[in-house]
């Protein structure tokens, strides 16, 4: 069992940053793969990045971004913290949301980790409000 705990979120102006983090606990976060996801008023749950290590080989982080992400977050994590975070930069008021973080154990291909349904545990979320 992995147990997520986020926070960072906060109202910020547009073309403002936050940084959020994911603190884990029950199984060190070495050992899964983490992703970012969103959530916005009246919408479905959408992928925002994550980042994923062969098991195989552990030659590194692979990360992967939305298009609206890209150029613009960042996605990294620490291991010796037990923790992950989702660096936001140039915010704009289309990334309000609840943003969640997710853990699983599955490694595959970029299109497996984009997906929500590849992620077993889950934190309850950190509100993210871009306004002027």
């Amino acid at each position: 069992q992995v147990q997520l705990v986020e926070s960072g979120g906060e109202l910020v102006q547009p073309g403002g940053s936050l940084s959020l983090s994911c603190a884990a606990s029950g199984r060190t976060i070495s050992s899964v793969n983490m992703g970012w996801f969103r959530q916005a008023p009246g919408k479905e749950r959408e992928f925002v990045a994550a980042i994923a290590r062969n098991p195989v080989d552990w030659l590194g982080d692979s990360l992967y971004y939305a298009e609206s992400a890209k150029g613009r977050f960042t996605i990294s994590r620490d291991d010796a913290k037990n923790t992950g975070y989702l660096q936001m930069n140039s915010l704009k008021p289309e990334d309000t949301a609840v943003y969640l973080c997710a853990a699983t154990p599955k490694w595959g291909p970029e299109s497996l980790m984009r997906s929500g349904r590849t992620y077993i545990y889950w934190g309850q979320g950190t509100q993210v409000t871009v306004s002027s």
